[in-house]
């Protein structure tokens, strides 16, 4: 699953596209909120740890692990983590929230990168580290539904587009375009939801 295919003219592997298609199913079914895309969310983070393994993309491809292991606290979350049990219902971070958030991207992106540029041979350690960094934050808030993950990872997403350009992920840059999209159609769904009390 490493020889190049073409796809509308962009080469990429087929564990690439495959992996493609999962993770659009994945922030599809996030948006509406439906627990399925922690399945979904599973299997594309372990298709794409080996993508990123290979690009030599390793604090991604540690990401993927740890995406693995917070959907099933996701999934549980949504299902299991609300009042009484219930569903969890959209939410927004307040003020401590947020600064606990931004403290903990900091903290993260200066202890990956360390990592990173110490024992790994990727070309990339500070971009690696910080956006790692940022997805794991955006991660935890997607699995405690608040309304902020979306911005966590438009900014995210953004930049993610650069970096796979310059690895040559021509088509993971393009999903990552299609995820600031999705994300700002989600940011829209979730802000109607956190106002309207829905899970």
């Amino acid at each position: 699953m490493n020889d190049p295919v073409s796809l509308f003219g962009l080469a990429a592997t087929p564990l690439e596209l495959v992996s493609f298609v999962l993770s659009v199913l994945t922030v599809l079914l996030n948006i509406r909120r439906n627990h399925w895309a922690w399945l979904f969310a599973i299997v594309s983070s372990a298709a794409y740890s080996v993508v990123f393994y290979r690009s030599r993309l390793y604090g991604d491809m540690a990401l993927q692990v740890v995406f693995i292991v917070v959907s099933v606290w996701g999934w549980h979350s949504w299902l299991r983590g609300g009042a009484a049990h219930g569903a969890l219902q959209v939410t927004r971070l307040d003020g401590a929230g947020w600064r606990m958030s931004l403290a903990g991207w900091a903290v993260g992106f200066v202890l990956l990168a360390y990592f990173l540029k110490t024992w790994t041979d990727t070309d990339v350690p500070h971009a690696d580290g910080f956006l790692t960094a940022g997805s794991l934050v955006g991660q935890v808030l997607l699995s405690r539904k608040k309304v902020e993950n979306w911005h966590v990872w438009i900014a995210v997403d953004i930049l993610y587009v650069g970096l796979y350009l310059y690895k040559n992920l021509v088509l993971t840059a393009i999903l990552y375009a299609l995820f600031v999209v999705m994300a700002v159609i989600g940011l829209r769904t979730w802000r109607r939801a956190a106002q309207g009390g829905a899970a």
